[in-house]
C-alpha cells in the first residue's frame, strides 16, 4: 500500500543525487586535482561511489585509491585545496536536473509547504549551484555541510530546520537519495522518502530504512496531503 502523509508543513530536500545530477562536476574537479598529483583519472562511477558524506570524505576516499593511509594524510590538505579550487571554477557546468525536479518543487510550493535544502556540500558550493540551476528561489533556508556543527547523517541540520520553522519533526518530511538522508531523518524524528536514482555509496536504496521510495520529487509531492 502506498503511504500518504498528512499534517506535513515543510520539506527538507537534499541536493546532489536528489535534485541535481552533479556527478560529472565531481569527476572533472577530482581528476583535475589528481592530474596535479600525477595520478591517473578515475571513472565517474568510482567517484560517485565516494559521494555523500561531504567533501572531506570524498577527497580522503579519492586519495586512498593510490596512497597508503600515511601518504593520504600527508597529501590531504593540498589535495582538498586543489579540488575546491577546481570545483569552484566549474561548479554547475556539467550538472543536470533530474526529471520532474522543478515540477516537484512547484507542486510542493503550491501546497503551501515551507522548504529547506540541507546538503553535505560546502555552502560556498551549494548556494551558487542552486542559483545557477534556477532552484534557489524555492528554498527559505539552505544549509551546507559546513554551515552547522554537524552534517548528515547526524540529525542536527534537520533539527535546526525544524527549530527555524517552529515545527515538530513529525511535520517535516525529508527527501533524499541515500542512507545518510534516511539516518538523519530517523534520528531527528522526521518522516523520509528516498529517490532511487542518486548517490547511495553504491548500495541499493531498497535496503534503506525509509518511509518509501518515490520515482521523482513530483511523485513525492503527490504523496503529501497538505
Amino acid at each position: 500500500m502506498t503511504r500518504t502523509f498528512s499534517d506535513i508543513r515543510a520539506v527538507i530536500i537534499d541536493l546532489d543525487g536528489t535534485m541535481l545530477d552533479t556527478a560529472h562536476d565531481f569527476q572533472v574537479a577530482v581528476n583535475r586535482m589528481r592530474e596535479e598529483f600525477d595520478l591517473p583519472p578515475l571513472s565517474v562511477e568510482t567517484i560517485v561511489s565516494f559521494v555523500g558524506k561531504g567533501t572531506e570524505n570524498l577527497i580522503r576516499r579519492v586519495l586512498a585509491v593510490d596512497y597508503t593511509p600515511e601518504q593520504a594524510a600527508q597529501h590531504y590538505e593540498a589535495a582538498l585545496a586543489s579540488y575546491q579550487r577546481h570545483y569552484l571554477a566549474i561548479n554547475g557546468e556539467h550538472t543536470q536536473h533530474y526529471p520532474e525536479v522543478r515540477e516537484g518543487l512547484q507542486a510542493l510550493r503550491d501546497k503551501g509547504l515551507r522548504m529547506a535544502c540541507v546538503t553535505n556540500k560546502p555552502i560556498a558550493f551549494a548556494e551558487p549551484l542552486l542559483e545557477k540551476t534556477g532552484l534557489r528561489e524555492y528554498f527559505e533556508i539552505v544549509y551546507g555541510g559546513d554551515s552547522l556543527a554537524t552534517k548528515k547523517p547526524d540529525p542536527g541540520p534537520l533539527l535546526q530546520v525544524c527549530t527555524d520553522f517552529n515545527l515538530a519533526p513529525a511535520q517535516v518530511l525529508a527527501l533524499g537519495d541515500s542512507a545518510n538522508d534516511a539516518q538523519a531523518a530517523r534520528a531527528a524524528g522526521c518522516p523520509v522518502l528516498i529517490v532511487p536514482y542518486g548517490y547511495n555509496h553504491g548500495e541499493a536504496v531498497q535496503n534503506i530504512d525509509s518511509d518509501g521510495i518515490v520515482s521523482t520529487l513530483l511523485v513525492a509531492a503527490q504523496r503529501i496531503n497538505a
